[in-house]
């Protein structure tokens, strides 16, 4: 019989959540766009942040007395225009060692209960469109898809918005050379016209 234990993570979990970010960050063999892996000594600052954070909960699953899963929680507004708050469930991950033992469903039974403690009608929990496996178990428990999370560094999205606007600085820059040649072109075909 194996036990499986849902609690919030200490900063003595720190290694073992870093390893969990690495497979998290490289699951299904694609380049993965989130952050790289922290030092485990940032993590455990980052975890004791979380620690004292009302709005959030960073949780483990144990099994049999080793963390092989992890889950972010945070309560949020359910829209900017709704009073109604939700529970987030983001950054859900078991390893691969443990799957089939129940530790998602612990952690997704873990989130209900805080959002009902919070009195949060509402629960959305974010997961990567390729994780198929992942999608099918969130849908089996009644979650169905209201978005698509897309994720890139500032750097990236702030070159490729200069990229997109190139296209018309282009075109600006050729009407204006063409407007210069034709007023060279008539001002030369004018002397020789007078000319004549």
């Amino acid at each position: 019989m194996t036990a499986v234990e849902v609690r919030d993570a200490q900063p003595g979990d720190a290694g073992a959540l870093v390893v969990m970010w690495r497979e998290l960050s490289t699951s299904a063999g694609l380049p993965s766009r989130l952050p790289a892996p922290p030092s485990t000594a940032a993590a455990e600052v980052a975890v004791g942040k979380h620690l004292a954070d009302p709005s959030g909960r960073l949780l483990v699953v144990e099994l049999d007395g080793e963390v092989h899963g992890m889950a972010y929680l945070r309560r949020t507004a359910v829209s900017p225009l709704h009073d109604d708050t939700t529970v987030t469930v983001e950054y859900l991950h078991v390893s691969d060692s443990a799957r089939r033992h129940g530790l998602g469903k612990a952690l997704i039974a873990e989130a209900v209960t805080w959002a009902e403690h919070e009195s949060c009608a509402h629960l959305a929990v974010v997961a990567p469109a390729i994780a198929r496996e992942a999608n099918r178990f969130l849908a089996r428990l009644g979650l169905g898809q209201a978005g698509v999370l897309r994720f890139a560094n500032t750097h990236t999205v702030r070159r490729r918005l200069a990229a997109e606007h190139a296209p018309n600085l282009l075109a600006l820059l050729s009407s204006r050379r063409s407007a210069i040649a034709r007023r060279a072109v008539s001002s030369r075909v004018a002397p020789e016209s007078a000319g004549k």
